[in-house]
């Protein structure tokens, strides 16, 4: 791309191209657009960016995204807190939410076991699940990672610390195809997966 006429267009563009999936063209079309919003929407925008990265936090008990200490699926009384399903990220937990057939709780592990990228066990939030599981009365852990190496090897190690407590481990059933992301999974197949779930069984490894 030639060099632009502006240096602040420039530094603009420069910004939105750091964002994934972004290129310089793609960018340079966004800032574009926002020169032509009237500046109070501009304004806006960056308030809520502003906003969003300085205000939202972490849920306490599940690690999902919140505008409060306790998210707003923890704090529902209505929800079964007997029972946890364990996600990779947040988006995982939309997708499940998406399908209008859990009723449980969460944990975002906010990852996967994944040696080639120097992810390892003491890189999620793995201790924590297991002082839920040790402090409280959960009956059941559905394992919901999704259907890659990853997935699977961060599921085998999650049974294996999780049988040293009276629960019962399951996985989603294998609606999802072998290879697939949790999150771009279609919800009917997805929730079908939830409702049938099936007990966690090791000799698949």
């Amino acid at each position: 791309m030639n060099q632009l006429p502006s240096k602040l267009l420039e530094s603009a563009v420069n910004e939105f191209a750091r964002l994934p999936g972004i290129g310089r063209k793609t960018a340079l079309r966004l800032v574009l657009h926002l020169l032509r919003k009237p500046a109070t929407e501009v304004q806006a925008f960056s308030e809520a960016l502003i906003n969003l990265r300085n205000e939202v936090v972490y849920c306490k008990i599940c690690h999902n995204l919140s505008d409060t200490e306790m998210c707003s699926i923890c704090s529902n009384p209505k929800r079964d807190k007997n029972l946890i399903c364990i996600v990779e990220n947040i988006r995982d937990v939309m997708a499940i939410e998406n399908t209008q057939q859990y009723q449980g709780l969460y944990h975002v592990l906010g990852g996967i076991i994944s040696p080639i990228n120097g992810t390892g066990p003491s890189d999620l939030t793995v201790e924590s699940l297991l002082n839920k599981v040790k402090n409280n009365s959960i009956k059941e852990i559905i394992l919901a990672l999704s259907a890659t190496m990853e997935g699977d090897t961060t599921n085998f190690y999650l049974y294996r610390r999780l049988s040293a407590f009276p629960v019962k481990v399951t996985s989603i059933a294998k609606g999802v195809s072998i290879g697939d992301e949790l999150e771009f999974t279609d919800e009917i197949t997805l929730g079908r997966s939830i409702i049938n779930r099936t007990i966690f069984e090791t000799a698949q490894f």
